[in-house]
């Protein structure tokens, strides 16, 4: 809940600390395969699509959303280990529409399966002056997974996160969000499981990590 939000929030900041309304779209570096495109490709129509294109109009903000799709091959589909070193040669097919870096900067976005991390770290090693930093969503069928400490990598840093909401804070915390931004996150991630029971893991890692966003914000929940 609230990945959408997140990810235009992101987009919108400026590496000045401005934000801007015409905010780049999202890439999708992904080992799905080619081959199967037919059946797997990423559609204007589908789910995610439209949820990036709705966040978007909720502030104003019209045709934001999916941007390329860089897809792997039948090799890195069934060969687990492989998914990493494709998702990273995505990335450097992605980097070579702006080689200097002057026009661009990236965020990477993943999660601790399906190699992220890897392809994440080796962003950061090879590309340090392009590459602002990793987020990797913590997931697992455990309740309450042990959320590893962040790190860096050439100055850059490896965020861990069990919520957008968490992720959001740590971004405001790093000056790669505004305030607004993060409330805005809190507020969609808030509404996206409004309807799902108070005692459900979901709830519980959220609450968690609004607490968080709170103490980032200087605000009082107990106020609200």
């Amino acid at each position: 809940p609230g990945v959408a939000q997140f990810m235009l929030e992101l987009s919108r900041r400026r590496s000045d600390g401005t934000s801007t309304e015409t905010p780049p779209k999202v890439a999708i570096l992904t080992a799905r395969a080619e081959e199967f495109k037919v059946a797997l490709e990423l559609k204007e129509t589908s789910k995610l699509a439209i949820a990036f294109r709705e966040a978007g109009e909720f502030v104003g903000v019209e045709n934001w959303g999916l941007g390329p799709v860089l897809y792997g091959s039948v090799a890195e589909w069934i060969v687990q280990y492989r998914k990493g070193l494709r998702k990273f040669s995505n990335f450097e097919r992605l980097f070579q529409q702006d080689p200097t870096g002057t026009v661009l900067q990236y965020i990477y976005v993943g999660d601790t399966g399906e190699l992220d991390q890897e392809a994440g770290e080796t962003m950061l090693r090879e590309y340090p002056e392009s590459v602002k930093a990793v987020f990797l969503h913590v997931v697992s069928d455990l309740p309450n997974p042990v959320v590893p400490p962040p790190k860096l990598i050439n100055g850059r840093p490896i965020i861990f996160f069990r919520t957008y909401v968490g992720a959001a804070s740590k971004a405001t915390q790093l000056q790669m969000m505004d305030d607004d931004g993060l409330q805005r996150v809190m507020a969609a991630a808030q509404d996206k499981i409004i309807t799902v029971p108070k005692s459900n893991d979901k709830w519980i890692d959220l609450q968690r990590d609004l607490r968080e966003a709170f103490r980032t914000l200087n605000v009082d929940p107990e106020l609200e």
